[in-house]
């Protein structure tokens, strides 16, 4: 019997504590090295050096193979962007974002990630591990990026 992969799609608002055009920069692989700690990329392809659509980066950090990042949305006009992530023989995750301006200073960031299992092993994990680790990220992710906002500089924990 062939593989057959399974898929969740998982969803997460965070309030950031700046404007969209505040937040909209930081979700950029380079931007990410100054608010993440432990973030490493090498960018493989990029015409202005920053994210953009089209450009194309991997991260060492997600699997056993370095994980492959194409970037196939980008608009700051409408602060949305859409990542796919290929992390090779274990999974593909698409990351949708929307940032809404909650004109108070801070922004709604709409979070949609959507994984798809290349493997047993990661079809176990989507199953019975994902809704525990989504939830973790998401809230590292947001406490990050809010001390960041604040203070200019990565929360190291």
């Amino acid at each position: 019997m062939a593989f057959q992969g399974i898929q969740a799609t998982k969803s997460y608002q965070q309030i950031n504590n700046g404007t969209p055009d505040e937040v909209f920069p930081l979700l950029c692989p380079v931007r990410e090295k100054d608010w993440i700690d432990g973030w490493d990329y090498t960018m493989i392809f990029s015409k202005s050096g920053l994210v953009e659509k089209g450009c194309v980066f991997s991260t060492p950090h997600h699997g056993k193979e370095p994980t492959i990042w194409y970037v196939t949305q980008h608009d700051p006009k409408h602060y949305k962007v859409e990542f796919v992530r290929i992390t090779p023989k274990e999974e593909v995750v698409r990351i949708y974002i929307v940032l809404e301006n909650n004109h108070n200073g801070s922004t709604t960031a709409n979070i949609t990630y959507e994984y798809t299992g290349l493997n047993d092993s990661k079809n176990k994990w989507i199953a019975t591990e994902l809704d525990k680790a989504f939830e973790k990220t998401m809230k590292g992710w947001e406490k990050a990026i809010n001390h960041y906002l604040e203070y200019g500089e990565k929360l190291i924990e």
